[in-house]
């Protein structure tokens, strides 16, 4: 039987979503996705869960997609086709949600931050959109981003794929906080013992107010960029980036 790569537990009135694959710093495998859905499914659910928490164990918060899994895949098979629910039931989740980052995100990892409501990262954690640099693009995670981040920030970090810092990540809207190490556990305590004092439905109905054009057109906007990332994945491009990635060498086009 397969270890769990995701477990939930609620305590308090918080539910806390924890991402355990550290052997590949939390990539989105199949298994992961797969229990990671599941448990914000149980968790927004349950009447006991007042806030969600999505945090990690090991040094990386999430690494993105598991290439591995996308290597030789069909556009048709690639993993990012079932990515957009996942983002869609953080975004659209009654329960408020916050990113507990106290490692890197890249990618489709700062995709599922993007998608929470809140997000808390140590100072020194860094954040990247590298899939430019192995051939593909970052369409599924754009559909949060873009009403979140700075535009201007995001044509930079996109197109150039450059490492940014949690500081940097709190002044062009990613996330919400940026703290020092010892202070990441009591400040996501502060934030989720605000959200508590909120009446549920109020909380809910706030998101709804907040989100509610974006919501209204993300359905479409998912469908399309996913189209558009599997398409990238499956490419001879994505595909020699992916290969290029795990056979730890630069991709054709970088030489």
């Amino acid at each position: 039987m397969t270890d769990e790569l995701v477990h939930l537990e609620i305590d308090a009135g918080i539910a806390t979503i924890t991402l355990d694959s550290p052997s590949n710093r939390n990539a989105l495998s199949a298994q992961l996705r797969g229990e990671l859905r599941e448990h914000l499914s149980t968790a927004i659910k349950s009447d006991q869960a007042r806030v969600i928490v999505l945090t990690h164990t090991g040094t990386v918060f999430c690494a993105g997609m598991d290439l591995k899994e996308s290597r030789g895949a069909s556009a048709a098979t690639q993993g990012v086709n079932d990515f957009p629910d996942t983002l869609r039931q953080i975004w659209d989740s009654p329960t408020p949600v916050i990113a507990k980052l106290a490692g890197p995100a890249r990618a489709g990892g700062v995709g599922l931050v993007a998608a929470c409501d809140l997000a808390v990262a140590v100072e020194q954690v860094t954040f990247a959109f590298t899939e430019v640099r192995i051939g593909v693009v970052p369409a599924v995670i754009s559909v949060p981003l873009i009403p979140r981040v700075q535009p201007a920030a995001l044509y930079e970090l996109f197109l150039t794929g450059e490492a940014f810092d949690a500081r940097r990540a709190a002044e062009i809207g990613l996330i919400s906080r940026a703290v020092p190490a010892e202070a990441l556990d009591a400040e996501v305590l502060r934030y989720a013992e605000m959200l508590r004092l909120g009446a549920p439905s109020a909380l809910a109905a706030t998101k709804e107010l907040l989100r509610g054009p974006a919501s209204r057109t993300m359905v479409e906007d998912l469908a399309a960029m996913t189209q558009l990332s599997a398409a990238r994945f499956a490419s001879e491009e994505g595909q020699e980036g992916i290969r290029a990635f795990v056979e730890k060498r630069p991709p054709s086009w970088a030489v």
